[in-house]
């Protein structure tokens, strides 16, 4: 009998483990749909951005003399800015990029490169802190609803660290949402500003066809008052603070996803492991009462023998 307590309390166990997992699958699902609009919504306006970027930037002039898109001659210093999440049990949506960036790191030291790290969320926090690692900048509590003033914090950050000469290039990690199931890893250069995948040409003409090459559409001249270099210069800060706020809010969609797929293979395991207990214990509850029975019958025989 000792055997079957065991196995009921392990069933118990295991099923209010499941009414947990069971419970946050649901708060999940009823928090990507709203997190999912938000990303969606950010995204044409960085799209609209870099158009505006590709019109703006057809003077070649207009390049020149721009600080976040001209490379530093020598690589010595390098910033990663780690977009993960405050809280755990979301399948490896916190493990997969730390441990790239952890990689990352450990490969461009032993380069000679020195690198400095910003993270968003306490488990990378706690991550890199934990390996002796000290972020330059750390976010908490917000990884489910990011604020615009921390994606202005950290463009603030690396955009005056770049220009300074501080900080040679700058990588973000982050995941994006493709749906409510699918996320996928995004590593993104941000400074200096690939004029490549922005399509940022060198001439008027070649512009005209980056900007039909966004959108099929007739694309006009444009006359810029005052002119397109200090429009552009007024145009790449906004566009990196774009670049990490759409970064936040698709990271938050992605961790809500990620949890609810985690906790819904959580609640299918604990169910498989409770029919497989279920069955153990009838089993061995029958295995009792047929012994029972037999010592009983074995008994009744023996005393009418006597």
């Amino acid at each position: 009998m000792a055997n079957l307590r065991d196995i009921q309390r392990r069933i118990n166990s295991v099923r209010s483990t499941m009414q947990i997992t069971r419970t946050m699958e649901m708060v999940s699902t009823a928090k990507i749909r709203s997190a999912l609009e938000r990303a969606q919504q950010a995204a044409p306006y960085k799209e609209a951005l870099t158009r505006i970027l590709a019109q703006v930037s057809g003077s070649a002039s207009a390049v020149v003399g721009q600080p976040l898109l001209m490379s530093h001659p020598e690589e010595k210093r390098v910033l990663f800015v780690l977009v993960a999440s405050d809280r755990g049990l979301a399948g490896g949506f916190n493990v997969i990029p730390q441990r790239e960036v952890a990689a990352r790191i450990e490969e461009l030291n032993a380069k000679g490169v020195e690198c400095e790290l910003i993270t968003c969320g306490r488990k990378p926090t706690e991550f890199f802190k934990y390996r002796g690692i000290e972020p330059a900048m750390s976010f908490e509590g917000i990884s489910s609803e990011p604020t615009v003033d921390e994606a202005d914090r950290i463009a603030s950050y690396i955009m005056d660290a770049y220009a300074n000469g501080s900080i040679d290039r700058v990588m973000l990690y982050y995941h994006h949402a493709k749906n409510r199931v699918d996320q996928v890893q995004v590593v993104e250069q941000v400074l200096p500003v690939n004029q490549e995948d922005l399509k940022l040409p060198t001439s008027p003409r070649s512009a005209k066809e980056g900007m039909q090459a966004i959108e099929p559409a007739t694309v006009g001249e444009f006359e810029f008052e005052p002119s397109a270099t200090e429009v552009l210069g007024y145009l790449i800060p906004v566009y990196i603070r774009t670049i990490i706020y759409h970064a936040l809010l698709d990271s938050a969609a992605a961790e809500h996803a990620a949890r609810r797929s985690a906790m819904q293979s959580a609640t299918d395991n604990a169910k498989e492991v409770i029919t497989t207990l279920s069955r153990t214990y009838n089993r061995e509850r029958q295995g009792s009462i047929t012994t029972e029975l037999t010592e009983i019958i074995a008994g009744a025989s023996a005393l009418e023998d006597n």
